[in-house]
């Protein structure tokens, strides 16, 4: 059974930078996508990023391109999440999610499977 756990989490100033991390139990196979969501009070969940874990392709949502990195180890099974220039709007329930083996092709838009279950981050102005 595929587990997930997000670390990471935490309050900080605008500005300032976190990394979340995802650690992954379960997952018997390599290629798969993996991406990290949004949640805030009064909005809908948000597409942060994805990647394939089969080769290098990632996708972010426009709000945080430019600011946040997504980027998976493969020897851990961990994805991460560095997030720098915070802004308060950033402010979430940040959650990780995996899909099922993929053999290519990766964004937030497909259905995830596995989800864990969340890290707080806070964006003080």
């Amino acid at each position: 059974q595929v587990q997930l756990m997000e670390s990471g989490g935490g309050s900080v100033q605008a500005g300032g930078s976190l990394r979340l991390s995802c650690a992954t139990s379960g997952y018997t196979y390599d290629t798969k996508c993996m991406g990290w969501f949004r949640h805030a009070p009064g909005k809908e969940r948000e597409g942060v990023a994805s990647i394939y874990t089969g080769g290098s392709a990632t996708e972010y949502a426009d709000s945080v391109k430019g600011r946040f990195t997504i980027f998976h180890d493969n020897a851990k099974d961990t994805l991460y999440l560095q997030m720098n220039s915070l802004k308060p709007e950033d402010s979430a329930m940040y959650y990780c999610a995996g899909t099922g083996r993929r053999w290519g092709g990766c964004n937030t838009g497909m259905p995830f499977a596995f989800w864990g279950q969340g890290t707080q981050v806070t964006v003080s102005s």
